[in-house]
């Protein structure tokens, strides 16, 4: 598996992330979508990452810069096709890795409370994030999840 800071123009990645969105609407109840959209994933705070296999597309990891110290796991998916193979644990400590490297002191994430993100939310607590409060600008507390890894 290779992970490559992602441009996003490939099709199988724009189709991905079309997924992504599609799965968080239809599994999340109104107004409780924070996913981004291309146009989101192309705001220069955020820089995303394709996880492939020679060409096959393996799964998708973002990070977004909040502050100097804090940033922000978005666009976590991993392609249908490959789930169950380590492609999340595989992006998820990349991720960590970039935090670390660009100095940020915490890193947050919001994802979902009922059944659809169980999986999610089990990876994130098994990497060390804890639960907490809401975190920027997210209010959401009766559908949303809130997690932090302290990183210094």
């Amino acid at each position: 598996m290779r992970i490559v800071r992602d441009d996003l123009t490939h099709r199988d990645v724009i189709a991905l992330l079309e997924l992504h969105l599609r799965s968080a609407f239809e599994n999340s109840p109104p107004g409780s979508v924070f996913a981004l959209d291309l146009t989101g994933l192309r705001d220069p705070a955020v820089t995303l990452w394709s996880a492939w296999e020679g060409g096959d597309l393996l799964g998708l990891g973002a990070l977004k810069q909040l502050d100097a110290g804090h940033g922000e796991l978005k666009s976590m998916r991993t392609a249908p096709a490959h789930l169950r193979k380590g492609v999340a644990a595989a992006m998820l400590g990349h991720l960590i890795a970039e935090a670390r490297a660009r100095g940020y002191r915490r890193l947050s994430l919001e994802t979902g409370s009922n059944e659809p993100f169980a999986p999610a939310r089990a990876l994130y607590q098994q990497a060390g994030f804890a639960p907490c409060p809401p975190f920027a600008d997210y209010s959401d507390t009766e559908f949303s999840r809130y997690y932090r890894l302290d990183l210094a």
